[in-house]
C-alpha cells in the first residue's frame, strides 16, 4: 500500500480547524447580540418602571371626587335649516320679477327720485332721504349679471325682513363700467323693488351717501326691529 506524503496528511486537519474558528466566532457574535438586546430590554423595563412610580407618587395625596349624581346636559342640536327649500323659494321669486313693468309714471322724478307704496304718505319719502332712518344693511351689485343681481337682490330682502331691518342701501352704479355706458342694473333695480311687496318706499341716495348710483330703501317689518 502506498503512503501519503505527510504534506498531504497535515493537509485535511488544518482545513477542519478553520472551519471550527469560523463556527465559533458566529456563535461568540450571536451571544453578545443576545445580550445585547436583553440589556437593551432590561434597561426599558426598568425605566417604565421609574416613571410609573413617579406617576404613583405624584398621585399620592390626590383623593377621588365623591360622585354627585348630576347628568351634564347636552347642548341643544340647532334648528335644521331648509337650505333647499329657502333656494328654491328664492329662484322662483327672483323669475317672478318682471325687468318690463313700466314705472315711470310712478317715479317722483325731483332731485331724489322716489317712490312710494300707496298708502305711504310723501313725508316717508323726505324722511327716509334725510336719513332719519338708519341703514342697517346693504348689498352691492356692482359687476354681477342681470340674473345674479336680482337673484341676489332677493336674497337680500328676504334676509333683511327675517332679520327685522327697516332700513337698507342698494348699491346699483351709474353704469359707466357697462357695456356702452349703459346703467343696466339702475333701470332694473326700482322695477324689482317696485314688485316686493316688502319695500314700502325707496329713493335714490344723497351725494354724500352715492347719489345716483345707489337706492335707499324702506322695507315693512312685522314688527318695529332695530333699524
Amino acid at each position: 500500500m502506498r503512503r501519503q506524503p505527510p504534506a498531504a496528511r497535515r493537509g485535511k486537519p488544518i482545513e477542519d480547524l478553520s472551519g471550527l474558528a469560523s463556527l465559533r466566532d458566529a456563535l461568540a457574535e450571536r451571544a453578545r447580540l443576545a445580550r445585547e438586546a436583553g440589556r437593551r430590554e432590561r434597561e426599558a423595563a426598568a425605566r417604565a418602571a421609574r416613571e410609573a412610580n413617579l406617576f404613583r407618587s405624584e398621585l399620592a395625596d390626590v383623593v377621588p371626587l365623591e360622585p354627585t349624581g348630576r347628568v351634564e346636559p347636552k347642548p341643544p342640536a340647532p334648528p335644521a335649516v331648509p337650505v333647499q327649500r329657502m333656494r328654491d323659494e328664492q329662484a322662483v321669486l327672483a323669475e317672478s320679477l318682471s325687468d318690463e313693468i313700466d314705472i315711470d309714471r310712478w317715479l317722483d322724478t325731483d332731485d331724489a327720485l322716489s317712490w312710494r307704496r300707496s298708502g305711504i304718505g310723501a313725508d316717508v319719502v323726505r324722511r327716509l332721504r334725510r336719513g332719519e332712518w338708519v341703514v342697517r344693511a346693504q348689498i352691492d351689485l356692482h359687476g354681477l349679471r342681470v340674473d345674479e343681481a336680482r337673484e341676489a337682490l332677493v336674497a337680500f330682502l328676504g334676509k333683511a325682513v327675517r332679520d327685522e331691518v327697516r332700513c337698507v342701501r342698494i348699491i346699483h352704479g351709474k353704469g359707466l363700467g357697462s357695456i356702452g355706458r349703459e346703467p343696466v342694473l339702475k333701470r332694473k333695480v326700482p322695477r324689482w323693488l317696485v314688485q316686493r311687496e316688502e319695500v314700502l318706499a325707496f329713493c335714490e341716495a344723497r351725494p354724500n351717501d352715492g347719489g345716483a348710483g345707489v337706492l335707499i330703501a324702506l322695507l315693512r317689518v312685522t314688527r318695529a326691529g332695530p333699524g
